[in-house]
């Protein structure tokens, strides 16, 4: 007699409900998270740093000595109290140069040593006379990017210091224009404008990357593969163990295998998985930094320590997503995403540094995995590998999290192992006989359900 043909799948409601929750949160939340930490950068900027460096050593002028450049600080402080957006940071030039070289500023400005000096001299009648002629040597200040910070950071860092360039040239241009029309001699009108604005504003790298460096940003893109070998590598590690384990079928292509069930401890499983994470992450952190570095020529040095980052990186961030793929399941899949992409590529400060960030993802910075680990790698890549530009943070933050993953995965499995929840029911949980169970062959349609059992 011919069985009656089951009803199709799409008519069940449940499956149309539960996919669609789960895409829309999904998508609204990455949507969220993507454009909302990124969409408005000016706009949530606070207190950017930004070295201000004075070298000005004072001229005579009017018979009284003085010292412009302390003028021009002076008035780029007294801005900076009803605007929140940079915090100058004024230093000595050596202290500047140590700031750019580790990433804790994103650019600085730079009042040169004869600043004053230029400055008084286009109002003296030899440079009266030199202006005329188009020979006078305009007084300069020099902005200073960081793109090894960060290129938008830098570039943030650059806008605001010219601005405060121009705002002092300004300033002094007004200055120099009431002098000049005290004097006997009118000066022509084409001094007079070099005049009201007499400061030429240069640009220069105050702390190069090199040309293979994706312009300051191969550390990111460095770490985002790491994380995501991580990831990967747990998602991997979980269906071949399940497979192994007899816990799911394994299809390659038309042929369908699947191992006889083996009933292990949560606990048991979970160990054998990061193990395996563990010989993974040598595999994957070695291919990684071959591709990059040997294969695409990225600039990049201390190849030693690099290739110990690279592992244990993909090594802490597996391990943390098999721990939460034990805890919570296949929904523990979509928190790893969320956890170790949704949430932290836009509080990463890779792109749009963290100062520029709105309130809530500058919290998710503070303990987001891929932030700490962006750090430390441009610590690897653009600074030497010192230890303060954030490569101690990132160990740190490495150690933190792994200790932690261990603790709640290994935590979790053993409560779940004490109330009896396993995977798969042991022989006869149900009467507590002991009998043995058969294992399922290949070819029976009733398969093991994954559902935990009290």
């Amino acid at each position: 007699m011919p069985q009656p043909t089951p009803p199709s799948v799409l008519r069940r409601p449940q499956l149309w409900i539960g996919t669609g929750l789960i895409a829309a949160v999904v998508s609204m939340l990455f949507a969220l998270l993507y454009v909302g930490g990124n969409v408005n950068p000016k706009g949530n900027l606070r207190d950017l740093p930004v070295a201000l460096v004075n070298t000005d050593s004072g001229a005579d002028a009017g018979g009284r000595r003085v010292n412009l450049g302390e003028q021009v600080v002076s008035g780029i402080q007294k801005a900076a109290k009803g605007d929140k957006s940079i915090d100058w940071q004024v230093v000595s030039r050596e202290e500047a140069d140590k700031r750019l070289g580790r990433g804790k500023v994103f650019g600085a400005l730079v009042i040169p040593e004869d600043f004053s000096a230029t400055v008084t001299g286009l109002t003296a009648p030899q440079s009266a006379q030199s202006a005329r002629q188009g020979k006078a040597a305009p007084p300069t200040l020099t902005v200073l990017t960081n793109q090894a910070a960060g290129s938008i950071g830098s570039s943030m860092s650059s806008q605001a210091a010219q601005k405060a360039a121009h705002a002092a040239s300004a300033q002094l241009g007004q200055e120099l224009l009431k002098q000049a029309g005290s004097q006997k001699t009118p000066l022509p009108t084409a001094a007079q404008l070099k005049l009201a604005d007499p400061v030429t504003v240069k640009i220069a790298d105050g702390h190069p990357v090199g040309d293979r460096s994706a312009m300051g940003l191969s550390a990111f893109y460095y770490a985002l593969v790491l994380v995501v070998c991580g990831m990967l590598g747990a998602n991997v590690v979980n269906s071949q163990l399940d497979t192994a384990l007899g816990y799911l079928h394994a299809d390659y292509g038309p042929i369908r295998k699947r191992e006889p069930v083996q009933h292990t401890s949560r606990v048991r499983t979970l160990a054998i998985g990061m193990t395996l994470m563990l010989g993974l992450s040598l595999v994957m952190g070695t291919l990684v930094e071959v591709a990059t570095v040997g294969i695409l020529d990225m600039d990049a040095s201390h190849l030693g320590l690099l290739w110990l980052y690279s592992v244990a990186t993909i090594a802490v961030v597996g391990i943390g997503s098999l721990a939460l793929f034990a805890a919570f399941g296949t929904p523990g899949m979509l928190l790893a995403t969320i956890v170790f992409v949704a949430m932290a590529v836009p509080s990463s400060g890779a792109t749009v540094p963290v100062q520029a960030l709105p309130g809530f993802f500058r919290g998710l910075a503070e303990f987001e995995p891929l932030r700490q680990i962006t750090e430390g790698m441009r610590s690897l890549l653009y600074y030497g590998a010192q230890a303060d530009a954030g490569l101690t943070r990132a160990w740190v933050s490495m150690g933190v999290a792994l200790v932690a993953a261990l603790i709640f995965g290994f935590a979790i499995t053993r409560f779940y192992d004490h109330r009896g929840l396993h995977r798969i029911p042991g022989p006869d949980a149900e009467t507590g006989t002991g009998a043995a169970v058969p294992a399922e062959s290949p070819e029976s349609p009733q398969t093991a359900a994954p559902t935990a059992t009290a």
